[in-house]
């Protein structure tokens, strides 16, 4: 009986254990239908929400492009109704210039219609007066016995007689006075020119004393072992004299301006304070690109001094060189610009053009700028500079005649050649004695550079020493005292000096790289 009671309660709890269970799903199902139907309407709402917004949003999109399509449109108008009044404006200034013009022609044709008559009234004058003209001579003829053929004869020979009298006369007592006055006068001129332009009397020497600042530095400018020494004098070509002086070091060259390179490269130098070859080759070579700016300078200063414009950049630096070079140990440039000065002031005096008889005598001795570098005179290498640069043919003709090589085919020429004598034949301006030394020197330069084999050559020691740097790539020890005995043989056959000549040749072998 417990048994079947025990069952009876378990199967009435399955039964409503499982009504519970399928009550609890169903009101799971309608409250998840009753979310999802709740989640299908406010999406619906939010839809419709958006399409509202987007509508409105069209509409407003709509609304400002039409606004501003409207604004072009006003903008447009208002721009051709500007155009359309201009237009109007200039119709109507068109009509009124067109009225004038058509004044003015009709006022023209009136003009014309009064000349036309005037000039018959004017005709008819003339007529009269040449109708009363010819029975006046008629009259005159009659009562003189002359016609008018023989009456002009008479008087024009008369006329004749007389001139030739009177311009012979004037021409003798003209050519009389000329030949008392000419000397005179020519005299007067070149002292006068010469007193208007005044310039110092200056000689280039051959050496320069740089100071030191303590005698220590002779011995770092010397080196060890004297390589310091070495290589400037190598490179630079000049002689560098160190003795007892105190704090002073002498260099001593022909050449201007390889004594002025090897002056700043060695004050350049001691003020970097490192002195070694390497060193001494990078500031040799920083000195010689700035020495051609200062070269550049030369010429530009000259040409502004003589107020002279239009010159080619090169014939500027050649300009320049002449400072660098001298004549019978007067600077070159200096002169140059002093015949210059000298030129204008003649021309001046005589009536010729000033600039140009500066600018010739500014040029007449270009070619010295680079005489040691071709063959030839400087008179011809100057001609042949002037020919390159498109210079007027008085300059070239000024430059070609100054030493007489050339006729002369202008006044300027001439006054050139005075003036080129007048500098020179100042007391003092010039030393035959430099110059001849200078020649010298530069003569035993080309008998070292001439020899095969040679890489340059220096003349030092006031040209008592020929230093010759050979080419160790093609000549190697025993070949240099053969190059030596060459140059030394050359020199005693083709050259006149007093003394003797030492010939030093150097080889030198350097091995050199660079890290990167």
């Amino acid at each position: 009986m417990n048994i079947v009671f025990s069952v009876l309660l378990i199967a009435i709890g399955f039964f409503v254990g499982f009504i519970l269970t399928f009550l609890i799903n169903s009101l799971k199902v309608n409250s998840a239908q009753k979310k999802a139907d709740n989640l299908i309407s406010q999406a619906t709402k939010d839809v419709e929400k958006i399409k509202r917004d987007a509508a409105l949003e069209q509409k407003e999109v709509a609304h400002k492009m039409k606004l501003d399509l409207d604004r072009e449109i006003k903008e447009k108008k208002d721009e051709i109704k500007e155009s359309e009044n201009r237009l109007l404006q200039r119709e109507a200034s068109i009509d009124k210039r067109d009225e004038l013009f058509q004044k003015r022609e009709i006022a023209l044709d009136e003009r014309e219609d009064k000349l036309s008559e005037k000039q018959l009234e004017i005709q008819d004058a003339k007529s009269k007066v040449e109708e009363i003209k010819q029975e006046q001579i008629k009259l005159l003829q009659e009562i003189s016995g002359f016609s008018e053929d023989k009456a002009k004869s008479l008087i024009m020979d008369k006329v004749k007689e007389n001139m030739n009298r009177e311009i012979s006369e004037y021409i003798r007592e003209r050519e009389n006075d000329a030949k008392l006055n000419a000397d005179k006068t020519a005299r007067e001129l070149i002292v006068n020119s010469m007193q208007r332009y005044s310039a110092d009397i200056a000689s280039d020497q051959t050496v320069t004393v740089v100071d030191l600042p303590n005698d220590e530095m002779k011995g770092r400018i010397i080196g060890r072992e004297g390589r310091n020494i070495r290589t400037i004098e190598a490179i630079t070509g000049v002689d560098l004299i160190i003795d007892d002086t105190p704090e002073a070091v002498v260099l001593s060259s022909f050449d201007p301006l390889r004594r002025e390179i090897a002056r700043v490269t060695l004050e350049s130098l001691m003020k970097d304070g490192r002195i070694h070859p390497t060193r001494i080759e990078e500031i040799y070579d920083k000195t010689c690109k700035e020495m051609k700016n200062k070269i550049i300078q030369y010429g530009q200063d000259a040409t502004y001094e003589l107020g002279l414009t239009k010159f080619e950049p090169e014939l500027i630096e050649l300009i320049g060189k002449l400072y660098f070079r001298t004549s019978f140990g007067q600077n070159a440039l200096k002169h140059s610009i002093e015949v210059a000065q000298l030129s204008g002031l003649i021309a001046g005096e005589l009536g010729e053009n000033v600039l140009a008889a500066k600018r010739a005598g500014l040029l007449h001795d270009i070619g010295k700028s680079i005489d040691h570098e071709i063959e030839g005179s400087h008179v011809e290498i100057g001609a042949n500079i002037a020919k390159k640069y498109h210079e007027d043919e008085i300059v070239i003709n000024a430059i070609a005649s100054h030493h007489g090589d050339t006729e002369a085919t202008s006044v300027i020429s001439v006054i050139v050649a005075i003036a080129d004598a007048l500098s020179a034949s100042r007391p003092g301006a010039r030393n035959d004695s430099i110059e001849n030394y200078i020649t010298r020197l530069n003569q035993l330069e080309e008998v070292g550079n001439s020899v095969e084999g040679v890489d340059k050559a220096f003349a030092v020691q006031a040209g008592r020493e020929l230093r010759v740097i050979v080419k160790p790539e093609k000549v190697d020890d025993i070949g240099a005292h053969k190059v030596a005995r060459e140059i030394k043989e050359k020199i005693e056959a083709n050259m006149k000096y007093p003394g003797t000549i030492k010939v030093t040749v150097v080889r030198e072998t350097r091995a050199q790289e660079e890290a990167k």
